[in-house]
This record gives C-alpha cells, structure tokens and sequence, in this order.
C-alpha cells in the first residue's frame, strides 16, 4: 500500500460477524497473545523517520523492538484490525483467507497454530511454499525509498527454543534465499546490490500476525516494476 490514506478504516463487504465460540482454536490463541503485547516506545523515539544507515543499525544490532510505526498510524491500523478481528476472528486467519490463500489443515490447535501442507519441509526451498507479498501497513517511521515486504512460510522456521531467535542453520536458509531472490536480481541492474537489501524476523513478542511464519525482506531505491515482479501485485493491493 503506497500511503496510509489508502487505507480504509473499516473492511469493505466483511464477512459476517464470528462470535468468539466460533473462532478457530488457532486463531483464539493469536487474539490473546495480541491483547497482551506491550511495545514500549521512548517519547524522544515518537516521530523519528529511520534513515537506511538507522535501518541497518537496527538490524545488525537486532534491536527491532525500535521499528514501529508512527502513532497517527497506529490508531489507523488498530481501527482496521478490529474490524478484521470482527470479519474474520483474527489477522492470521484473514491472512490466510484473503492474502495467502491458504487453508489450515484440520489438525491445526492453539498449540500449534496454522498448519498448512507443504511440498518441502524446508523453508523457502519450493516455490509453492512461499509468497512475496507487501506489507500492507508498511512503517511510515522508515524514509520513502525504502520498500517492505514481506515473505510468509508454510513451513516452520526454526528457532531457539529459548531465546525464541532463528537457529544459526535456519539463518543460513533465509541469507540463501534472500541472496538469490532479491540481491541476485537486482546486480542484474545495478552492482553490488547486497547495500540495498536488508531482512530480519521478528522474535514472539513483537510479531503483530503470530503463527504465521514470515521474515520481513527491506530493499532501498527498488523499482515499482521490480516490486510487482516479486509479489505478483500492483501498489493498490490488497
């Protein structure tokens, strides 16, 4: 989505009501993780716009709690979360409804989240276990040049169970393929391209869609073109 004033503040034809009762067990568990999420946020940090050195600080140091979005943003999309929980029963279960088009199976529970059937159980290894989409509410706090997407999983990523942070192994696969579907294409165009590509997962506590697995993929002074080539959409989706 290229601007926050795109975004409607309530769903277009939703879906009927879902009383709790009916909430998928999946889905009832994201909604109680969400509720209980604290994202604390220096006042000084409030109305900072993240330059692409910023960015890549962030990253480097994993201090991701920092990228947020601003806070006129934050009342948008809270709006528009609460009419997708009241359309849907959650933003996961909208995301695999509307966005990824893909069905839960049947054994999925509030213990495992969405399980989906996959072609390789590794991640991002088969075309057809993975998409490229947008971030539909990209971070106004990051400057203008910079794009985000995002890439969502079927199969799961690993990570310490611990620290909940992807395995040294699980890394490994997410560097591959952001090398050879990013920063690969782009050298095409332009040299060293590894500058321009940045990626990171978020760990539990600050994902806004859990159970979903996804790693968000930012790229600097990308064409529109180029972008439509990854995601398969224009910038008026969803």
């Amino acid at each position: 989505m290229d601007t926050l004033s795109t975004q409607p503040s309530t769903v277009e034809n939703p879906k009927r009501y879902i009383p709790q009762s009916a909430i998928p067990s999946w889905s009832q568990a994201e909604i109680e993780s969400s509720q209980s999420l604290q994202r604390q946020i220096p006042p000084h940090e409030q109305s900072k716009v993240f330059s692409w050195a910023d960015v890549r600080n962030i990253v480097e140091t994993n201090s991701l709690q920092l990228i947020r979005r601003k806070p006129s943003e934050r009342i948008v999309y809270k709006a528009w979360c609460k009419d997708i929980i009241a359309a849907y029963g959650s933003i996961t279960a909208y995301m695999c409804a509307e966005r990824l088009k893909w069905t839960p199976l049947p054994n999925s529970s509030a213990e495992t989240g969405p399980i989906f059937d996959y072609q390789d159980p590794t991640p991002f290894a088969h075309p057809s276990d993975f998409k490229i989409l947008r971030n539909d509410w990209p971070y106004g706090s990051f400057e203008p040049e910079i794009v985000h997407l995002i890439v969502w999983s079927k199969p799961r990523i690993p990570t310490d169970p611990e620290s909940g942070l992807m395995t040294p192994e699980s890394r490994q696969l997410a560097d591959a393929f952001v090398e050879r579907t990013f920063v690969n294409r782009l050298e095409q165009e332009r040299p060293q391209a590894g500058d321009r590509v940045l990626w990171f997962k978020n760990w539990g506590a600050l994902q806004s869609v859990r159970g979903l697995e996804h790693i968000h993929v930012l790229l600097r002074d990308v064409s529109e073109s180029m972008v439509e080539e990854w995601t398969g959409e224009n910038g008026t989706q969803p």
